[in-house]
């Protein structure tokens, strides 16, 4: 009985990590039908989306993907700052919409499907770095931040001296996102100036 449910519990987060992205693609479109966008609510949004982008940027530029645990920078402070952001970016996003119902989906939705893939990145990173995870793991957040950073005792003074590398932040082509959110914001106030106002 116990294969079976953790059989089934591997099945669910795999699953919710190929629904991720098709899930956006199909909110997106009804977000932007759904939208009754006002001047207030694209700047308030506006405003919340570009924090959004500044924290997927931050923890982009840090991120080694599987070569190394990252725990320094926005990493000192939550197990998944990508993840955060994003969270961050879209309800910004959901809220320049003006459909206030359509950020409180917004948010069921993405704890529902992206908890369990945090979950699951986590049991990946637990097998990749069996030595410094689950200390790291015990003592930094899953999602919602600490405010004191996480001070490695395994990591050697290079990881700990680790900065914001440009070169991280191209390679992993985060500037997409920004192009997402700029895409999404310009269709919200094209809707407002030739349909709301």
């Amino acid at each position: 009985m116990v294969e079976v449910t953790r059989g089934n519990r591997r099945r669910l987060l795999h699953l919710a990590q190929r629904i991720r992205v098709p899930a956006g693609l199909v909110l997106a479109p009804l977000l932007i039908l759904a939208a009754r966008p006002s001047p207030r609510a694209l700047v308030i949004g506006t405003a919340v989306a570009v924090i959004g982008l500044l924290i997927r940027a931050w923890a982009s530029g840090y991120l080694r993907k599987n070569m190394k645990l990252t725990t320094t920078g926005p990493y000192a402070h939550t197990r998944n700052p990508l993840y955060l952001g994003t969270f961050i970016m879209g309800g910004g996003i959901a809220l320049a919409s003006g459909a206030w119902w359509f950020a409180v989906i917004y948010v069921a939705l993405y704890l529902l499907i992206y908890v369990p893939v945090m979950i699951a990145e986590a049991e990946t990173l637990g097998q990749l770095f069996a030595g410094e995870y689950p200390d790291y793991r015990r003592k930094v957040p899953l999602f919602v931040p600490r405010l004191t950073a996480y001070q490695s005792t395994a990591a050697d003074k290079a990881d700990r001296q680790r900065r914001f590398a440009w070169s991280q932040y191209i390679k992993h082509r985060e500037y997409r996102a920004a192009i997402g959110v700029a895409v999404a914001l310009a269709l919200l106030a094209a809707k407002y100036l030739l349909f709301v106002r």
